[in-house]
């Protein structure tokens, strides 16, 4: 076996090696490290740039047939955009280097994806190199069928006629394990399940039978449950297929479970690279082991909480429904009922943390809603020792207890306020009588709290929230949840659209606050390590049922309920 090669920073060719306008003539074969397989693909000195800006630097790197490579780095470390220059999808991309394709035949000559004719590369397009995008619901057309969508490619692609092109279209989808497929081929995007959207964006991927295969984040929008079924399902179709696999992905369970190599990403540049077993056991750069490091730790008071104090949030029976149409013509006179949440009984003590765990659908989020007093609810309901009523004078005092931290901060903070405004607008309505300076003072303390100020962000208070990052903008979500000296925080999947590196600082910042300032938490997540780390008591939830409760180790540990079990297996 060859040796693994473990590129450093200082080791990669100067930037500009390779002059504008194509890489060099494509030459033989190329040999992947470690895989002793003539290569299927090999990319040499890649830099891509964007109007003189360089995002990728002389990235090096080559994919054997029938292999499955990770392509890992956080958010900007410039992995899509290598995976989508590949195949010069990149709009208003200057890209210099090579990638060269080669065919089936030992010791063909290879074709240079980067300098062939846009014709030429749109035969490979989809029936020699296909690709997943990471949101399906987007990279679909709403307008057309899911059916419609992929016989569309086979018609294109292989000549077929439109009755061919459709049964095999049906067949793709049954082949990806979708119920149903000659129904779900005449659905629409809307009406298929986000499992069910990633089934027929693969489907569509593998329905020429390509030899590789480009995975940009396949799973990132998906349970953890679901999360495994899509990763069988591609490593069940590589082994029948024989298709190499470029995975992109920032989740490190995922590449320990599916992938054969690891290449690691950092700003732009190939940091690391050899087999996964080989650099999860001995990481050589300290950005890799950074990555490695970065799963949530335990960090929280373990004090059992006061028997004889009120809690600060308890629900008895808490029932949640949604009126819904019924079929026919008994629509036409009532409506009838669907029950998100069954009769679910907690209570989250001062201090400690109740976690919630369960699939989309199980019921989470209306559960959150109902404890937020946003949506009717049926039961007991009571937040410090109050219940929530149809009077908003009346409500006040609890909307002030407890606060929210959404999943989505770039879509929870208002893009036409600034910092000061969003941060310090709770107060306008708890404490309406503060001076503007009182005011600003406090949203100072707040931002400070979560790790903001003035010296590392000049002129903080008047910035907006598209000027800072996702974790900068997830502290000042927190922020402004605190600044009116709330009991409970309602925390909605507060990390799941952060980077691995990011969520674990979001969580310290999270567990330090509660040691701090005694703080209650209603965490909603599907992450079962983010509830290790951060819970007390968990309670699992599926179809708004609560099929199991108890503490951390009696629930993750010890699951009692197969549903359970199903969660904490897919997540190891």
């Amino acid at each position: 076996m060859a040796p693994t090669l473990r590129t450093d920073v200082s080791s990669l060719p100067p930037e500009g090696a390779v002059p504008p306008g194509g890489g060099p003539a494509a030459g033989p074969m190329a040999t992947p490290p470690g895989t002793g397989a003539p290569a299927l693909l090999d990319v040499k000195d890649l830099h891509v740039s964007f109007g003189g800006k360089s995002v990728v630097h002389g990235v090096n790197f080559s994919i054997a047939p029938g292999e499955k490579l990770a392509l890992v780095g956080e958010s900007g470390s410039g992995k899509t955009v290598t995976a989508l220059s590949l195949l010069r999808l990149v709009q208003n991309a200057d890209i210099t280097g090579s990638a060269s394709l080669f065919g089936p035949e030992p010791m063909s000559a290879g074709r240079d994806l980067l300098s062939i004719s846009e014709h030429s590369l749109r035969g490979i397009r989809g029936s020699e190199i296909a690709m997943i995008f990471q949101e399906p619901m987007t990279a679909l057309n709403p307008l057309f069928t899911v059916g419609e969508q992929i016989a569309e490619v086979l018609e294109l692609k292989q000549a077929l006629s439109q009755r061919q092109a459709w049964d095999a279209a049906v067949e793709a989808l049954a082949a990806t394990g979708i119920p149903e497929p000659a129904r779900r081929a005449r659905s629409y995007p809307h009406q298929l399940s986000g499992g069910q959207r990633q089934r027929a964006m693969i489907a569509m991927a593998l329905a020429c039978r390509p030899r590789l295969l480009l995975a940009d984040e396949p799973t990132t929008a998906l349970d953890v449950t679901l999360r495994g079924q899509i990763l069988d399902l591609l490593s069940d179709l590589q082994r029948q297929t024989g298709m190499a696999v470029l995975l992109i992905t920032h989740d490190l369970n995922l590449v320990r479970k599916f992938a054969d190599r690891v290449a690691v990403m950092e700003m732009g540049r190939l940091v690391e690279e050899g087999a996964v077993a080989e650099v999860f056991a001995d990481p050589r750069h300290a950005y890799t082991r950074k990555l490695i490091d970065s799963r949530p730790v335990r960090d929280v008071a373990e004090n059992p909480p006061d028997p004889a104090a009120a809690p600060v949030m308890q629900a008895s029976g808490l029932r949640v429904s949604y009126p819904v149409r019924l079929p026919g013509v008994a629509g036409w006179f009532k409506s009838g009922e669907f029950v998100a949440v069954k009769g679910a009984s907690f209570q989250i003590p001062a201090g400690q943390t109740l976690g919630v765990v369960g699939e989309s659908g199980s019921g989470k989020s209306t559960l959150a809603l109902a404890a937020l007093g946003l949506h009717p609810h049926r039961g007991e309901l009571s937040v410090v020792g109050q219940q929530w009523s149809t009077d908003a004078a009346g409500n006040k005092r609890m909307r002030r207890a407890v606060q929210v931290v959404f999943q989505d901060p770039f879509s929870s903070l208002s893009p036409r306020m600034t910092v000061e405004e969003i941060v310090g607008e709770g107060l306008l309505v708890h404490e309406p009588g503060l001076s503007a300076a009182a005011r600003r003072a406090q949203v100072i303390a707040a931002l400070a709290d979560v790790g903001m100020g003035e010296i590392q962000f000049p002129g903080l208070l008047q910035r907006y929230p598209h000027e800072f990052s996702g974790g900068q903008r997830q502290r000042l979500a927190i922020a402004r949840a605190l600044i009116v000296r709330p009991q409970l925080l309602v925390l909605d999947e507060p990390t799941s659209a952060l980077d691995v590196t990011i969520q674990k600082q979001v969580l310290q910042l999270l567990q330090k606050l509660q040691r701090e300032r005694g703080l209650s938490y209603l965490l909603i997540t599907h992450d079962v390590d983010v509830i290790r780390a951060m819970a007390h008591q968990v309670m699992v939830m599926k179809d708004g049922e609560v099929v199991e409760t108890g503490s951390v180790a009696q629930v993750l540990d010890a699951p009692g309920h197969p549903y359970t079990r199903i969660l904490v297996a897919a997540q190891l």
